[in-house]
């Protein structure tokens, strides 16, 4: 569907150009016909390069990209301001500061200097002032607000510029092209078509044709916007979705690595308690077999008391023999000696008389 109607653009007089004698050879492709010395431009193609021009905007949109839009001349101030203030959009709908775009950095200086200003004003600083520098300072506000007060939130240089009648607004035409930002423009038969990127050939000095237009490309800013939230949200519940799974793994790693622990601990619990009960065991198996030695010892030392007894009386019996034997022997010994001696007295009487009959 096309943004704008055949219909809203025949009410809104987009299709009347200029008289024939003050025309752009170069806007001829987009003529339809001339009647009463005025040149009737063909809203088929308008249509459609409407609508190219509404798909390029509708896209910086989308990806967060910032669109100025320009538009200084009575028919369109007003209207430029309200719907650049709806999209969210920069604009300038008064005079156009040389420099702007070129010169971006000094008139960031303006900028900021009108932000203090607005904030000393916000804060009831100014009426503290003396009377004569409070005017000033209002003054300078007043005319800062004037010339910048559209762009006031633009922190950067934009990427697409919009323009209301490229024939009157020149310097701005010349920067961009400078720049290489892009230019979509409303362009009526006395315009060059060449100077712009996204023509729309179109009536640009009546009231209600500028604001067809206007309203439609702010439309696309809108609608690009709508398309960044709901891809902002899209991704950030994409990246919810990724954190949960993310949480949810770790969860799951968690419980793994507290599982394995705890089958660690069960194991280790377990092993001890086996080796309790294997200790257990082999010591109530050596009670048993210490029970089962006992008996027998008791047997041994039964049966070998009576040896015990026997080797005893035999010791008692070997001192008691061995003194009746002492006894013996003595008795034979003395029986032995005088037997020696009645040998040894017979020898010398023996000698005696051998001697005595010598002599």
């Amino acid at each position: 569907m096309s943004a704008v109607t055949m219909k809203e653009l025949l009410e809104s007089g987009v299709h009347f150009g200029h008289q024939t004698r003050r025309w752009n050879p170069r806007m001829k492709p987009y003529i339809f016909t001339e009647r009463g010395g005025i040149y009737i431009i063909d809203l088929q193609k308008t249509t459609k390069l409407i609508d190219k021009a509404y798909d390029f905007i509708k896209n910086l949109a989308e990806n967060g990209k910032k669109v100025l839009f320009v538009g200084t001349k009575k028919q369109c101030q007003d209207t430029i301001a309200e719907e650049a203030e709806r999209a969210g959009m920069p604009y300038v709908s008064h005079r156009w500061l040389g420099g702007l775009l070129t010169n971006y950095n000094t008139i960031s200086k303006r900028i900021k200097r009108l932000h203090e200003l607005r904030q000393l004003k916000e804060d009831g600083q100014l009426e503290l002032l003396p009377t004569r520098e409070q005017m000033n300072m209002l003054a300078e506000l007043k005319k800062l607000e004037t010339n910048l007060g559209g762009v006031a939130d633009m922190d950067k240089l934009p990427q697409a510029v919009l323009v209301i009648d490229t024939k009157r607004e020149t310097i701005v035409i010349r920067e961009a092209r400078k720049l290489g930002i892009p230019i979509i423009a409303l362009v009526d038969t006395n315009c060059d078509p060449d100077e712009v990127d996204y023509v729309i050939p179109g009536n640009d000095d009546a009231i209600r044709s500028c604001g067809v237009i206007i309203r439609a490309m702010a439309e696309a800013v809108v609608e690009g916007k709508q398309l960044l939230t709901e891809k902002e949200l899209a991704a950030g519940r994409a990246a919810a979705e990724e954190a949960r799974k993310q949480a949810e793994a770790n969860e799951k790693k968690k419980a793994a690595e507290e599982a394995r622990k705890q089958a660690e601990a069960d194991g280790k619990k377990k092993a001890a308690e086996e080796a309790r009960k294997q200790a257990e065991a082999d010591g109530k198996k050596k009670d048993g077999a210490g029970e089962k030695a006992a008996p027998k010892k008791k047997e041994a030392k039964v049966a070998a008391a009576p040896a015990a007894r026997k080797e005893a009386d035999s010791e008692t019996d070997a001192p008691a023999a061995a003194k009746k034997n002492t006894g013996a022997g003595t008795a034979n010994k003395e029986k032995t000696q005088p037997a020696e001696s009645g040998r040894r007295k017979t020898g010398a009487d023996s000698k005696t008389s051998e001697v005595e009959s010598g002599n």
